[in-house]
């Protein structure tokens, strides 16, 4: 049994991009169908990290009523690198006048889905996307398996692929599912969540001679914090006891708040960058088109942006027939992408300590940890890449 259905876009995936990308269009007048082959509680209750650019937060307003990120998420005026026992505070308002928001990528997913639930969006959960055929054409099709195993086809004027590190609708822009520019670094972080307050008001990006620290929070009650690791280190390797020695241990000065460890996770360290971001009415946005370390928060963010700029681009092929913004998207969208991946490597790169790291590595990174904190132009430029790179709209 197969199910026709015709829209103006088709979007793959149900993450914050395809969401949000949906939300925009509908504001301009324009429908779309979004599936995924998730249920709506495995999206919403899948959780992650979730730092949020002032751009990112300004878009989310739009919401209306259904965003929390300024009422439920915090604000952050600032972030602290700490080396050789010292902490150095990074001040957003002081140097660029702007801030982050700590909000988690699942309460953003919540505050999207019921936005699109509450505007009539047809989204469908537990459908699985199986190919986009016919890209070079103006009619671009997804291939869909619902959870009953029927046979779904869309035809749209535009297919945007936004499932993900694996997307299906990569393959069709690319030629290959595997097709970009890949990196894979030598160290993971260990994740956990504990039962605890926060031991810190705003984030701490610790150096050690151990490794790589970070203290975060995701609430009043709950603690999420990394430490460097191997890749392929076992979650189970450690007690709780030695968790908490080790977090210790890489951020002198700070006592840690402990309480019960409730979450444990290996996150490895990879970035790509698609060949193609489009291929005729098939585009790619988000973790199907790039994906970044964590350390400079930027995923989500560099997701969105790419929603911001694809967004304007379909309103005008798809309202007054004009090609050009679509055409320049994938130029427009990777100029900010490789910003990101840069900073995003040289935060890596500046708070980590290598496996073959000697000692005259360990100094000139030392020295380079001095010549952020020491200079006004060095802290202003960590701010602005942290807080995000304004629009030139």
């Amino acid at each position: 049994m197969t199910t026709t259905l015709r829209t103006r876009v088709a979007i793959i995936g149900a993450g914050p991009a395809g969401l949000l990308l949906a939300h925009l269009l509908d504001r301009a007048g324009i429908a779309s169908v979004v599936i995924d082959r998730r249920s709506r509680d495995e999206i919403e209750s899948t959780i992650r990290a979730g730092i949020l650019e002032q751009g990112t937060v300004e878009l989310l307003d739009t919401l209306g009523p259904h965003s929390r990120a300024r009422t439920v998420g915090h604000r952050h005026d600032g972030i602290e690198l700490r080396f050789e026992g010292e902490g150095h505070r990074i001040d957003f308002a002081e140097t660029v006048g702007r801030a982050v928001w700590l909000y988690p990528q699942h309460e953003v997913l919540k505050d999207l889905i019921a936005a699109r639930l509450a505007a009539g969006q047809d989204l469908r959960f537990g459908v699985t996307a199986e190919g986009v055929e016919d890209a070079d054409t103006t009619r671009p099709r997804v291939r869909a398996r619902d959870a009953d195993g029927d046979v779904l086809e869309i035809e749209a004027d535009v297919v945007v692929g936004s499932d993900g590190s694996r997307s299906v609708a990569r393959a069709a822009v690319t030629g290959s599912s595997q097709g970009g520019f890949f990196r894979e670094y030598p160290f993971a972080w260990f994740g956990i969540l504990c039962e605890a307050p926060p031991s810190a008001d705003e984030l701490i990006y610790s150096n050690s001679p151990d490794g790589f620290a970070l203290v975060s929070q995701r609430s009043p009650t709950v603690q999420r914090m990394y430490f460097q690791c191997a890749p392929d280190t076992d979650t189970a390797a450690y007690s709780e006891q030695q968790l908490w020695d080790e977090l210790q241990k890489r951020v002198p000065g700070t006592e840690l708040l402990r309480g019960p460890i409730f979450q444990r996770d290996v996150l490895r360290f990879r970035s790509f960058v698609a060949h193609e971001l489009r291929r005729g009415r098939v585009a790619l946005v988000g973790d199907a088109a790039h994906t970044v370390p964590p350390t400079g928060a930027k995923g989500m963010n560099l997701a969105i942006a790419d929603v911001r700029l694809l967004a304007e681009a379909l309103r005008r092929l798809l309202l007054e027939d004009d090609e050009r913004a679509f055409d320049a998207y994938p130029e427009r969208a990777l100029a900010r992408i490789w910003k990101a991946q840069h900073f995003s490597w040289w935060m890596t790169s500046l708070l980590h300590v290598a496996p073959d790291a000697t000692a005259f590595d360990r100094r000139r990174q030392v020295g380079e940890l001095r010549s952020v904190v020491d200079s006004a132009h060095g802290r202003a430029y960590l701010a602005e890449a942290y807080c995000g790179w304004p629009f030139d709209d």
